[in-house]
């Protein structure tokens, strides 16, 4: 089945496109040159036309795309129109200096401002946002400051950092050390344990990693490692949806809200969840093969799929998002709090409610929070 959402654009009659190349020409839509652009996760050819103030006819045209654009994939170049000429003088001096910045779970606008020392206002501007604009996990922002250099980095990084790892039927002490390459006695230090030879399946352990080693690779995410089958299918699953039309992200806001309603959840917790998920992007897939604008893994979908008595289909927007409000729905009336069923949906109510909240999952909440008090 087909996942729901924008139907692609009919083709033209024959002739069509090369006049409409022929028009744009004429036109000059870019009297001050072109730009290299990088299509970023959540982008769309219409909100990259927007913010470009140009047509989505000019950027096919001018990037020969097929399919009408509906088919961006994360990363891809697009030349677009400068917004105004090259200035050829010599830069001033006095310019503010400035380098990208990854927006992180948990981050917000004013605590990011206050941690470059900054206003509000300013990073706003930097970046072409306004008040009710939203930030999300990934997302490259342009800050104050200069790039650290190489030499002053080495100097200050720590040099090791910790990641939580909850302990797998077959974990070892001895098979961590050898995941996350560290010693044995790292992870037994950092963990006070006086039994080496006996962890728990569902303990949690610290382990010290290289500040140089990756948050997530092609095969782990925050510091958990998932097995070539999950890898495999969740790489399927981004194929099939970089393949298929999904709905923007207006149409996607639209299904969210009528859908939270539908099932008695107040749409702004369910927006700022699926926000902070994704985005609002269906096509996003995680190494862990969590799918879509919820982020629902299979399991999940399966225990969704039981809670609406139908089997939802996790690559349909519509199921996606169904299976996501349902589960929302769930964890509020199984939490003794909101801050503890959105802790809930990042870490498992169980978890939560047993170990408590860890310091990513607190970060997790702050940010829907946000996100929710701007919807």
């Amino acid at each position: 089945m087909s996942p729901a959402g924008l139907a692609p654009s009919l083709p033209s009659a024959p002739g069509a496109p090369a006049l409409g190349a022929a028009v744009v020409a004429r036109a000059n839509p870019a009297p001050y040159g072109w730009q290299a652009y990088v299509v970023r996760p959540a982008d769309t050819l219409g909100e990259i036309a927007l913010r470009a103030r140009t047509t989505t006819g000019t950027l096919i045209a001018r990037n020969h795309l097929s399919g009408g654009g509906h088919f961006l994939r994360i990363g891809q170049r697009l030349w677009v129109p400068r917004a105004r000429p090259v200035n050829h003088a010599p830069a001033r001096p006095v310019a503010p200096r400035v380098r990208a910045y990854t927006v992180r779970s948990g981050d917000t606008i004013g605590a990011l401002a206050l941690r470059f020392r900054v206003s509000e206002a300013t990073l706003m501007r930097l970046n072409g946002l306004d008040r009710h604009s939203l930030i999300y996990a990934g997302r490259t922002l342009t800050v104050p400051g200069a790039p650290v250099s190489a030499a002053r980095a080495s100097a200050k990084a720590p040099t090791t950092r910790t990641v939580r790892v909850r302990v797998r039927p077959g974990d070892t002490v001895g098979t961590l050390a050898l995941r996350y390459h560290v010693s044995q006695a790292a992870i037994v230090k950092a963990n006070r344990l006086r039994h080496p030879g006996m962890v728990r399946i569902g303990q949690v352990l610290a382990v010290p990693v290289k500040a140089s080693s990756p948050a997530f690779s092609s095969t782990t995410f925050a510091g958990r490692t998932y097995s070539p089958g999950v890898v495999g299918a969740a790489a399927r699953n981004r194929s099939y949806l970089a393949a298929h039309a999904v709905p923007g992200r207006s149409a996607a806001r639209a299904m969210i809200v009528s859908t939270a309603r539908r099932h008695g959840v107040d749409p702004r917790l369910a927006l700022a969840v699926a926000w902070q998920e994704s985005g609002w992007n269906q096509r996003q897939v995680s190494v862990a093969n969590a799918i879509g604008t919820m982020q629902v893994i299979p399991s999940s979908g399966e225990w969704a799929s039981l809670l609406v008595g139908r089997r939802l289909n996790l690559l349909n927007t519509q199921d996606n998002i169904t299976a996501g409000v349902v589960i929302l729905r769930s964890l509020m009336r199984g939490a003794s709090s909101e801050k503890q069923a959105i802790a809930g949906y990042y870490q498992g109510l169980a978890s939560v409610q047993k170990s408590g909240m860890y310091a990513d999952t607190k970060g997790y909440v702050a940010a829907v929070l946000a996100h929710k008090a701007r919807m």
